[in-house]
């Protein structure tokens, strides 16, 4: 289940087998953010900026969602 969500073209994905710390993948075009869930924060990566807004703006009122998902996918971490 690795896209959960679509914004706009954004696509953000979860995966399991994942690393700490807990985060998601934003990807839009070429481009690919890995976004830290808890602080909403760059892990590595950029998209444009546009795109970044929208992406920011949705996961900061769907943190839980994020999170429960993650911990599903990587019960382990």
């Amino acid at each position: 289940m690795p896209t959960i969500k679509i914004i706009d073209s954004i696509k953000i994905d979860l995966y399991s087998r994942e690393h700490p710390p807990p985060h998601f993948h934003a990807i839009y075009a070429e481009h690919e953010e890995l976004i830290e869930i808890e602080t909403l924060s760059t892990y590595i990566g950029k998209i444009p900026g546009t795109q970044r807004k929208k992406v920011s703006e949705w996961a900061a009122g769907n943190k839980d969602y994020l999170m429960g998902i993650f911990k599903q996918l990587n019960p382990g971490l």
